[in-house]
């Protein structure tokens, strides 16, 4: 449909997952897309998979974390696609399940080096940006724990609290630039952040039911592809602060009386491809 023809997004963590397929998805409207990892590999993959799909594409190694690399990542956009107009601060990692006071104090920080320091970055990067061009949309991503508390996840949690927070903030102050600020929660997407997890020792048991509530709440990165493309598009023009979700009540009931029909009907669940590293607290 060609609804973003003729823009250019920056998507940072947008080597694998709902990243990429966001920045497929931005590619098949007709956008060009430019994306961020910190691993070589993922990235120079990711590039090939898009332009081998006729996509104009871009993208360059970033550690979001870093303020220099971050403007370097806006430089490498501008210089190789030409200008920006969409930036998905996307890139984000969940770090170990289990008890705060176990986790390792390193490892908590790294997760709020990446959710936060990463969003504000990118943030006010692309926000200069844009209002200095006069047009231009932020789309941060919330997860779980944007909206209560996430027992045994709090470092992936509160991050994403705070990115509620200072995106609806940021809206607000730039609400008169012709910026426009979103928050976009995928909900559950099967996705390596879902399905590669490190557990403290312990812990393990906790997540005994977890099998189950992926195949009830997660879904494909690219049936929330979807609305991603809608709030990049111009339907939400001068439509600043929008915080858009792609569950609802009505789908989690529905996906969870076919789960018990399933199970009632004795019927083999679909495999998900779950690994689980256990982590010793104490060495």
């Amino acid at each position: 449909m060609n609804r973003l023809m003729g823009k250019v997004a920056v998507i940072t963590g947008g080597t694998r997952g709902i990243g990429l397929a966001m920045a497929q998805a931005y590619a098949a409207e007709g956008a060009s897309v430019f994306v961020a990892s910190r691993s070589t590999v993922s990235l120079n993959e990711a590039v090939s998979i898009l332009r081998s799909a006729g996509y104009q594409a871009g993208g360059t190694t970033t550690d979001v974390a870093d303020l220099a690399q971050v403007q370097a990542l806006l430089e490498a956009a501008l210089r190789e696609l030409g200008r920006v107009d969409i930036w998905v601060n996307n890139a984000g990692i969940a770090g170990p399940y289990g008890p705060t006071v176990q986790i390792d104090p390193e490892t908590f920080l790294q997760v709020i080096q990446t959710n936060i320091l990463g969003v504000y970055y990118g943030s006010i990067v692309a926000v200069k940006h844009f209002m200095d061009q006069g047009q231009g949309k932020l789309i941060n991503l919330l997860g779980y724990g944007a909206k209560g508390a996430a027992p045994y996840q709090n470092a992936y949690g509160s991050s994403k609290a705070w990115v509620r927070r200072f995106t609806r903030s940021l809206a607000q102050e730039t609400k008169d630039s012709g910026v426009g600020v979103y928050a976009f929660s995928p909900g559950m997407i099967l996705t390596d952040l879902l399905t590669q997890l490190e557990v403290i020792q312990g812990s393990e048991e906790r997540l005994k039911q977890y099998p189950v509530v992926l195949r009830v709440l997660a879904r494909s990165p690219e049936k929330v592809a979807e609305k991603a493309i809608w709030l990049a598009s111009q339907a939400t023009d001068g439509k600043t602060g929008l915080e858009v979700s792609t569950t609802s009540t009505g789908s989690m009931l529905l996906s969870a009386l076919r789960e018990g029909i399933r199970s009632l009907l004795k019927q083999p669940a679909p495999h998900i491809d779950l690994k689980v590293k256990v982590i010793d607290p104490y060495k």
